[in-house]
């Protein structure tokens, strides 16, 4: 997230929705504290993480037979009256209008580490996640490094539990009752990559 707001007047949430129906295509904000800051652009190794997350939820959903739903990012989460963010992918369960901007009870959060990314992910993120009620598990994930954090409330709900996890880890995400592999997370290079000098 770029550290100028893109837009310098203050919204709410309601408005942030509205002003986001004539943004330009392909720009992706976020609203912090009334203020809309536009998301930086990403590599292709950072985008196909955030696909092989959103194909290893939709599996693990069809898997485990619950009423719930992967979406990729462009999905938004509603943190508060004045602060709306949308992850990299997130599951959502239960109904839903199809014709709305965010998921109005998303269950599972999951943010890819990208170098201009990497302090909001692991701080402020992880306060705004978990102030929402219905949001029980926040995954970061660690593409280069074949690691997932996963931040989860305790079965009182009254603490926030973490583990770091490898590639060879199963996660638990119950409820909803999902299990992923996080090997499914991570996606070696194509055949076409060239490797970083």
């Amino acid at each position: 997230m770029t550290s100028t707001p893109a837009r310098a007047d203050r919204m709410t949430a309601e408005d942030f929705f509205a002003w986001a129906e004539i943004w330009g295509e392909g720009e992706r904000y976020e609203l912090v504290n009334g203020l809309a800051y536009r998301l930086q652009s990403e590599t292709i190794s950072h985008a196909e993480t955030k696909l092989a997350v959103v194909i290893a939820l939709g599996d693990a959903i069809r898997m485990a037979g619950v009423e719930c739903r992967a979406f990729p990012e462009g999905v938004s989460v509603r943190v508060s009256d004045r602060s709306v963010r949308e992850p990299d992918a997130l599951v959502h369960c239960g109904p839903y209008d199809s014709d709305k901007m965010f998921a109005p009870n998303p269950v599972v959060v999951v943010e890819v580490i990208s170098p201009s990314s990497v302090k909001t992910d692991v701080d402020r993120k992880l306060i705004d996640y978990f102030s929402v009620p219905s949001i029980l598990h926040y995954l970061i994930v660690y593409g280069d490094d074949g690691r997932v954090v996963h931040h989860f409330r305790s079965a009182a709900g009254a603490a926030i539990e973490t583990r770091i996890l490898g590639r060879d880890a199963v996660l638990d995400l119950s409820p909803p009752g999902l299990r992923v592999a996080a090997a499914d997370f991570f996606v070696d290079p194509g055949p076409g990559s060239v490797p970083a000098p």
